[in-house]
């Protein structure tokens, strides 16, 4: 018993050997990955580990009119990575062969065979795992071959024969068997986990690739940043070159045939133009195969990903091999994956960069229609002042035109823009010459500023409404008039602006309804829309904070980080990182 089981054991290594070669097998890793399998595939893994069940047989040991034999691994396996149907097929061809071999065996063995394949699917189709484990295939390989022996001895004549047979094969079979079925998992589980190391591997680096593109993708697909997106890819894989283009041009093109795929020239290979129309992976394993239309192009091999923006194609990514810098010139399984996953990458990119430019659109409209209900407010009542001072003081309604004049040209110039701390506050100062113009002495201004804010910059028109509301709805209802406290401080990492009033004060019920779309038809308005204005922009943390106590007065006041005010910057600029 000892010297057959190092027999069969010594045999099987043949069976292991085609086992790992049968793991490099491209169908072989499909169905182990449950990733398209097709009628083909099974067919084909029917038959091939069918013929691995028949060399089982043929590696087998002649023993007393029958075969000590590693048939039943095949078909067994087939079961456990195919399912009851792949290991049924392989069992009848492996134990139809089996039978017609003859011996007093030969109904048993067939039968048995059969019966193996088919339990081998049984446990594929009920666990719920990925794959099942070697320990699991160990057990119903022991099993089923404990099963083949009670087979022979119960259908096998003369049953003598039958238990002299088992009484020297049983064991021996059982143990190389089960350990032959369980070295076969083993293997499977290294395709899988290779395949598991491979997409961590391609995940890291695409989104190490998505974190660079980023910034630029942020822009939209154009010549700039695909430029930038292209040498990023490039210089972060293995590969010959990089393209991306749009649905009709170029875009970028880096690394090798960059003296004819040139950036701006219509999109040259038959194979990108069918990805575009089709809106499928394309690979192309030969310079035939792309299409290129320069006759020296040294591109031999490319995959071609679709790009996608809310379902709509709106260009392509393309990965290619050929030329001298890689060792092969064909694109490998990797970088297939790869482009798959950074074209999936780009197009959510795009789709993000669409969306921001919407918001960005949408909130400048809704800052625009904020800015036409603000306006108003003053308007009506710098006329107003300018009208009673024509006959009586023309020189001040001159004064006062002027002032006026220069607040509305900045207004106009700059609605939903950024000026400089100081324009804003040379805004509230012709606001407040207006004003004080119509109310004498009764309205004071004290300021308090931080020459050292003066040239950040901030949206316009966010200070003189507070203001405003100050002298409207805090001082002159006063009667005797009162102080207008303007404090604007530097606070190391924000800046705090600050509007306060010895004015009447608002009623404690209404305090909390202040910033409420739709309260009040005066202090409310105003504030609720700037107030809008700065959570919009900035964050909630900027929002206006508001202590009023009555016949003592009000103070309004806000802060906003230093990253969001840049200093000595256009309005461009930080608009791309407000937005």
């Amino acid at each position: 018993m000892y010297e057959l089981l190092i027999i069969l054991a010594e045999r099987f290594s043949i069976i292991a050997l085609l086992a790992f070669v049968l793991s490099k097998a491209e169908f072989f890793k499909k169905i182990i990955y449950n990733s398209r399998v097709t009628k083909k595939d099974l067919l084909l893994t029917m038959v091939i580990f069918g013929v691995i069940g028949i060399a089982g047989t043929y590696v087998g040991v002649p023993i007393k009119d029958a075969i000590a034999n590693s048939r039943v691994v095949g078909p067994m396996v087939a079961g456990l990575i195919g399912g009851p149907l792949v290991g049924l097929g392989a069992g009848l061809i492996a134990g139809v062969h089996r039978f017609f071999l003859g011996g007093f065996t030969a109904m048993s063995c067939g039968v048995s065979t059969i019966l193996e394949g088919f339990s081998g699917g049984l446990i594929r189709k009920y666990y719920k795992g990925e794959h099942v484990p070697w320990e699991l295939a160990f057990v119903a390989g022991f099993i089923g071959e404990a099963v083949q022996m009670l087979i022979i001895l119960t259908t096998a004549k003369p049953f003598s024969q039958a238990l002299e047979l088992v009484d020297i094969i049983g064991l021996p079979m059982m143990i190389v068997n089960a350990t032959g079925i369980a070295i076969f998992m083993i293997i499977i589980k290294s395709v899988f986990d290779e395949k598991e190391q491979i997409s961590a591997m391609q995940a890291k680096i695409a989104l190490e690739i998505a974190s660079k593109t980023l910034p630029y993708l942020r822009k939209g697909l154009n010549e700039e940043s695909a430029q930038k997106t292209a040498e990023i890819i490039y210089n972060s894989t293995n590969v010959s070159a990089v393209t991306l283009t749009d649905k009709k041009k170029i875009l970028a093109h880096v690394g090798i045939a960059s003296d004819h795929h040139k950036p701006g020239t219509p999109v040259l290979t038959k194979a990108t133009k069918e990805v575009l129309k089709t809106r499928k992976i394309r690979i192309a394993k030969s310079k035939e195969e792309i299409g290129c239309s320069h006759e020296d192009c040294p591109l031999s091999s490319a995959v071609i990903v679709p790009l996608f923006k809310y379902d709509k194609v709106v260009g392509t990514l393309k990965l290619y091999k050929g030329g001298n810098k890689s060792r092969n010139n064909v694109i490998s399984n990797t970088e297939i994956e790869l482009a798959k996953g950074l074209g999936h990458l780009i197009s959510y990119q795009l789709e993000i960069a669409d969306a921001e430019y919407q918001r960005k659109l949408a909130t400048e409209a809704k800052l625009n229609a904020l800015q036409a209900q603000i306006n108003p407010h003053f308007l009506f009542n710098a006329l107003n002042t300018v009208i009673s001072f024509i006959r009586t003081k023309p020189d001040e309604a001159r004064a006062l035109l002027i002032n006026l004049s220069e607040y509305f040209k900045h207004n106009l110039k700059n609605v939903g823009k950024y000026v400089t701390i100081e324009q804003e506050l040379n805004n509230i100062n012709a606001y407040l010459y207006i004003e004080k113009a119509r109310f004498g002495d009764k309205l004071n201004i004290e300021q308090d500023i931080d020459e050292n804010v003066l040239s950040y910059y901030m949206p316009s028109f966010t200070l003189q409404p507070i203001v405003e509301n100050a002298v409207k709805h805090g001082i002159l209802p006063k009667g005797d008039g009162g102080t207008i406290k303007i404090k604007i401080k530097d606070k190391v990492d924000y800046i705090s602006f600050c509007v306060e009033d010895d004015g009447i004060g608002i009623k404690q019920e209404d305090q909390q309804n202040l910033l409420r779309k739709g309260f009040g038809n005066g202090a409310g308005i105003g504030l609720y829309n700037v107030n809008e204005r700065l959570t919009t922009i900035f964050c909630k943390e900027c929002s206006l904070v508001i202590k009023s106590e009555e016949k003592i007065g009000t103070k309004v006041s806000f802060k906003i980080p230093k990253a969001y005010l840049k200093r000595d910057d256009v309005y461009e600029e930080i608009e791309s990182v407000n937005y």
